[in-house]
Parts: structure tokens; sequence; C-alpha cells
């Protein structure tokens, strides 16, 4: 069953302006922050990221030759600086939508750059479409990261092996069953721990670099562009791997509403770049001095025993961290989705008072979790489950520069050719990128492709099926208008008290209004017909929050605005309500809700396993009371039955 109160299409609200973090948190600790949270994933692609790029590179021989290694550093160096560096940390940081960042964000600015009509629902497909491939990485990462960590230990002694996969299993487990406590008492040790973790990186690279000066030549983009003309379809195929140094830059644009943009560049030119460059040319300085060490070049930089063992200890710390600020990546994610209506409500809890983007998706949390151990059992190595990881990462970059290209052009008013000359080479190296992880669809890169098709499928869904359920209530439903002028010209019987009916149209009488009145024949001194609007900017001032249109004596239209990025707070936002002259008391007042049981018509405008679909996911739909914060105890809800 689901509410008439489905979250409606977002509606168009004006940006007002780049904004930074929403915190008042001092420029230092931002920048700390940044580095614990932002570049957890990016900063530990060093543990799998040369190596597999080597292997792929040396090909059936196997025995990694120094034009080999040469090229491959060549490759990750200059990706490193063209995508992560350009792209996002120069051009992208900059489209933020009010200080937000990330896919979805990007997706409402380009919308409302463009407004509706065929323009704007393609840009709504491909925010699904890079919404649903973030997914693939929140699950694929966690599983990647972990488990390279953990093998770590087959470098300390070999008797370890056969616990590699249990235990990577174990602090999974661990790490997903922390999550309902919240991230803010994890969160303060993730800046130190990985200031750390790049520290290590660049000292422990300093010495073979030393050892083997020639590995610079790599810093000779020449190199790179050699390695691709003479090795063809190796060199293609090398290239996917290359990418795994680059995956993580998503997060610099997806956290730009935490920490802003000045923190997050701060901490990447200064510090993260810096490291993971000294850290891949000192496992290049390594593999050209010693080809074996290619198996595992990174804890091969640390000296056997001690320090060796401490390493694979602050590995797997990081490599949570990495994880935790991907999972805490797919929960924000899932509640912009809400918010924008391409998913059902689900349960929401916060989990700081403080700060609102701290939250915790219970459902969300079990399905990646399953998902997740899933992934780790199947593949049981980090180098059967790297072919799973560049597709969806690449495909994601891939949509942010084609939605990029229409907010440089649209948004900031450039012409369609500078704006096309600023994103088409960043277009081609990403589509490049993609068409060469896409050579690895049968290793394991169906993985992300068949979990993007999912959450595509049941985004596109919901999207599609509200709007026809909307579409449907509408044709049948009374105008409002003409219903208020007949109950204020022959009125019921009058009860004390303000009754509230929700609707997400204000147009038509509200379904719990309809029923009210004919089942029970009466009507409260007061009512309001209260519609909840989604806006396209990530927050709504205060001020702008409610907005009050006297229609009647006796009725009311109220709407209450949120951004996508803010959990809906009825009773908190209709306190503003009173500010502005509503006699407004919460202990006097009902909420009327509608409640829909839905059951598919012999035509709805979408086919039956789709309309079934559409059911299933509005069933399990959290409570609207809950989601928008109701107390339970004043709320009315009516049942009624609805075809789709």
């Amino acid at each position: 069953m689901t509410s008439d109160v489905a979250v409606p299409a977002p509606e168009t609200a004006a940006a007002n302006g780049h904004g930074e973090a929403h915190t008042t948190a001092g420029f230092g600790a931002l920048t700390l922050g940044s580095i614990g949270v932002v570049y957890g994933d990016i900063g530990t692609s060093p543990l799998y990221a040369f190596r597999e790029a080597v292997m792929a590179a040396s090909g059936a021989e196997g025995v990694p030759t120094p034009a080999a290694v040469l090229g491959v550093l060549s490759l990750i160096l200059w990706a490193l600086v063209v995508v992560v560096t350009l792209k996002y940390v120069v051009i992208l940081l900059r489209a933020d939508n009010n200080g937000e960042g990330g896919t979805l964000a990007l997706m409402a600015l380009a919308q409302r750059a463009v407004g509706t009509g065929a323009g704007g629902a393609t840009i709504v497909l491909l925010g699904i479409i890079s919404g649903a491939l973030f997914y693939g990485d929140a699950v694929i990462t966690p599983a990647l990261s972990v488990l390279s960590a953990i093998e770590g230990m087959k470098d300390v002694t070999l008797t370890f092996e056969p616990y590699v996969v249990p235990l990577t299993v174990v602090i999974l487990v661990c790490l997903f069953a922390v999550q309902s406590r919240g991230t803010a008492r994890v969160a303060a040790f993730f800046g130190p721990i990985m200031c750390i973790w790049f520290a290590v990186l660049a000292v422990a690279a300093i010495h073979p670099i030393i050892q083997q000066p020639q590995v610079l030549l790599a810093l000779n983009p020449l190199y790179a562009v050699n390695f691709m003309l003479h090795h063809g379809i190796i060199g293609f195929v090398t290239l996917g791997a290359v990418f795994l140094a680059v995956t993580g830059a998503e997060a610099l644009y997806a956290d730009l509403g935490h920490f802003g943009k000045r923190p997050i560049q701060t901490a990447w030119l200064s510090i993260v770049l810096p490291s993971l460059a000294l850290n891949y040319l000192g496992q290049g300085a390594l593999v050209l001095s010693d080809p074996g060490a290619i198996v595992s070049p990174f804890f091969q930089l640390f000296p056997q025993g001690f320090f060796r063992g401490s390493m694979v200890v602050l590995a797997t710390a990081a490599t949570v961290i990495a994880s935790q600020a991907v999972i805490t990546g797919a929960y924000s994610l899932t509640r912009q989705a809400i918010q924008l209506g391409l998913l059902p409500r689900f349960e929401i809890r916060h989990t700081s008072e403080a700060h609102s983007g701290q939250i915790f998706i219970p459902r969300i949390n079990q399905l990646l979790l399953v998902a997740v151990v899933l992934l780790v059992l199947l593949f049981r190595s980090s180098s059967a489950l790297a072919s799973a990881y560049g597709i969806s990462v690449t495909g994601t970059m891939v949509v942010t520069a084609m939605m990029g290209f229409v907010v440089v052009w649209k948004g900031w008013r450039w012409s369609s050719l500078a704006a096309g000359a600023l994103i088409a080479p960043f277009l081609f190296l990403d589509l490049t990128f993609l068409t060469a992880n896409l050579l690895k669809v049968f290793e394991g890169g169906w993985v992300p492709l068949a979990l993007g098709a999912v959450m595509i499928i049941l985004m596109y869904t919901w999207r599609r099926g509200s709007r026809l359920l909307f579409e449907k209530s509408r044709k049948l439903e009374f105008p409002l208008a003409d219903l208020v002028a007949m109950l204020e010209k022959r009125p019921p019987q009058r009860v004390p008290g303000t009754a509230v009916f929700l609707t997400s149209d204000p147009l038509s009488a509200p379904t719990a209004l309809m029923h009210s009145l004919k089942h029970y024949k009466v009507l409260h001194e007061k009512n309001v017909i209260l519609t909840i609007e989604t806006a396209q900017t990530p927050r709504i001032d205060p001020a702008d929050r409610v907005r009050l249109e006297q229609i009647s004596p006796t009725f009311s239209k109220v709407t209450l605005k949120f951004g996508f990025m803010e959990s809906p707070n009825v009773p908190k936002a209709l306190a503003i309500a009173r500010k502005l002259g509503w006699q407004f008391d919460i202990m006097s007042t009902s909420f009327f809700l509608s409640r829909r049981a839905l059951k598919p018509a012999a035509h709805s405008g979408m086919p039956r396993w789709q309309d079934r679909l559409f059911i299933s996911l509005s069933r399990a739909a959290n409570d609207a009371t809950d989601y928008f914060q109701i107390p339970s105890g004043r709320v009315v809800e009516v049942g009624t039955q609805v075809t789709i």
C-alpha cells in the first residue's frame, strides 16, 4: 500500500550562488577531514592499481620489461593529473548546486539549466544511470579495498593465506554493523590515520627512487604515448587497469557540500597527489630493480617482519576508512534519490544532532552488506575483483562529463563551441577508459553492469509509476476550488479543531478529505490542504520554507518546500507557518492521509511486470507519517483502493 503523499517531481528553484561548506569548522579542520573522508578511496589504490596495470602490460610473458613499467607509470601519473586534477579539482568543483556536489546534485543543476521537455527528461535519465552505477561502486569498493589489504598478510607469512577471505568477511560485517551508531566518533580518527597513511606512502618510496633514478623518466608523457602506440590491444587492456589509480575521483565532487571547494583542492594538491605520485614511482623503481616484485610491489616496499606487518594493519585501517566513505555516500545518494522522486521512501535515521548529513538507512545498509559479502565469497581475490571495478566508475565519469557540458553551456552561458572545447577532451578520455574496461565484462565486469541495470530499472519504474499514478488520480479527483465553493455555500456539521490534509496535488480535492466527508459527514472549523515540494536546490532558506494561501474563510493551502539534501520535518516547518500568522496548535490538529492499496490495471501505460514491481516498491516504502516526522498520535489514515 502507498500513501497519496508521494514525493512529487522536483520543482524548479533558483540557486543563489556558489556555496562553500555548510559548516563553521576551520579551514585546517576541513582540510584534515577531507583527507580522511574524500581521499580514502583513491588513497588506497596503490595497494593494487600499479600491480594490475603492469601485469596487464606484461601480457602472456608475465615478466615486466622496463618499457612496460615506465609506460604504465607514465599513464598512471598523467591520468592523476588530467582526470583528477584538471577535470575534478579545477573544473567540476566549480559546478556546485548551492555548495553541494555529486551526480544527482549535478543532474538537478543541469535539469534547471535546460528546463522541462525532452532535454529535461534526458538529463533525468543520465542522472538515473550515474546514480545506479554509483551503487555498483559502493558494493565493489569495500570488497576490493579490504580484501587487498588483508592479502598483505601473505607477504608476512604464507600460512595466513587460508584465512584471508574469512577475515575479510568478518571485518566487513563489523564495518556494516557499526553504521547505525553514526560516523561522527569514527570520523574524528579518519583524518589523522589517512595523514599517516599518505606520509608512509611517500617516505617508503624515496629509497627505491634513489636506487633507480631512471624511474623519473615516467614523468615524461611521451612514455605513455609510446606505450599505447606500440602495444596494440595489450595497451588498451592495460588502460583499463590504469584506471584503477583514479577510482575515487568522484568522491571529490560528491563530498563538496561536506568540506567546501578550497579544503578539498588544498588537500589534493599539497598532500594527496604528491604522496600518490611518489608511491607509484617507488613501486616502479622496485620492479625495475627486481621484476619478481610485481607479485606484491606495494608491501615489498617495506622491510620483512615488523614493518611489513605494521603496514598491513595500517592498510586495513585505511581501506576500512575508504569503505566508510563510499557507504556514507550511498546513504546520501539514496536520500537525494528519494527527495527527487527516483526511489520510494525508506526509513532515514539521523545519527547526529549537529550535522544533518550524517544519516543511516537500515535497508540500504542491509542490502550493501549482503552484496559485498557475496562478492568477496564469489571472487576470493583482489586481482579477480579488480576486473569488476572500473566499469561502474568510468560509466559514472562519462555521464558526469555529459551533464557537466550541459551546465557549462546552459548554466554558465558559454557558447556551445567553448563548452565543447572544455569538456570534449575529458569526455574522450573517459570514453576511452570505459571502452578499455568493457573488455573485462566476462572477467567480472558484468557485476557492476548487473547491479547498475537493476538500480536503473528500479529508479525508472518508480518515477514512471509515480507519474502515471499522479495523472490517473488527477483525472478521478474532484477539483479543489469547486469542492470548497460547495462546502462554503452548504457547509456540513462543524467540529472544533484543525484538519490538515496531505496531498501531492494541490489543485484536486485530497482523497482523505472526500472520504472524510463521505463517511463522517462533518468538517473541521479550519481545514488546511498541505503540499510538500522538493526543490532542485540542496537546501531551502527557512524564510522560503512555507507558502500560505487563504482560499476561503475555513480553507487554506500551505506549501512546504524542502531541498533534496534535507529530511522533511512537517511539524517543525509548520512552526514557521505559525510565525507567519497561521494559528496552529499541534495538539488540536489532526493530519489526514490517504493510504492506497494498488492493484494492476489492464492497461496502465507500463508492462505488467513493471506494474507489479511498482506495487512491490510502494508496499516496501516507509510510512509517510514517519518519513515526514508527523506525531503518529495526530494522524488519521483513510484507506482506498486504486488500480494502476
